[in-house]
């Protein structure tokens, strides 16, 4: 993305923020940082509905190495969510005001769009057989501490641990492959 393509590319995403009622000074407060859709994806996995998920060339390799190895473990690791695109970030946030959840109460659920991992292709939200898709309860799975003890040496990280200074809720199930 050229510097002019990344201004139109942020002016867009403020557009948006204004148009779904998320104020900047929340963003600013949160020091939240801002992630510019990936360039590059490939297919790294099938969700278990056989959706496509979409990765970096490098977290699609990291996740298929780790996900080979925690198989060798005993431990059955699935992708449910990969790369997002703005638009599907903002149908999210869309659909939760569509119920009427409080502004407040969405954004310690979902990072605005311009501003959520997804973006970059290197988020994915892990789950196991038997546990339902991003609910607490995976933190309880033998899955969840085979991540915590393995994921690291695979370059993925837990983004949302309790008590996480962005405000989001603790999520078990959303890890970040770190490319560098």
């Amino acid at each position: 993305m050229n510097i002019e393509q990344d201004d139109d590319y942020r002016q867009r995403i403020h557009r948006e923020l204004h148009r779904l009622g998320i104020p900047m000074q929340w963003i600013t407060d949160k020091k939240l940082p801002f992630y510019p859709e990936a360039r590059e994806l490939v297919l790294g996995d099938f969700s278990p509905e056989g959706r496509e998920c979409l990765m970096t060339p490098g977290a699609s390799r990291a996740w298929a190495a780790m996900k080979m190895a925690a198989r060798g473990d005993g431990i059955v690791l699935e992708v449910v969510s990969s790369f997002r695109t703005i638009e599907r970030q903002i149908d999210i946030i869309q659909a939760k005001l569509d119920r009427n959840m409080p502004m407040e109460k969405i954004l310690t659920l979902s990072a605005p769009p311009g501003y959520s991992e997804h973006h970059t292709g290197c988020a994915l939200d892990i789950n196991t057989p038997g546990c339902r898709a991003t609910e607490p309860e995976f933190e309880d799975t033998d899955a969840y501490r085979w991540l915590q003890a393995h994921a690291g040496g695979f370059g993925f990280t837990l983004s949302y641990p309790k008590d996480n200074t962005l405000g989001f809720i603790h999520e078990p199930w959303h890890w970040f492959y770190n490319e560098n």
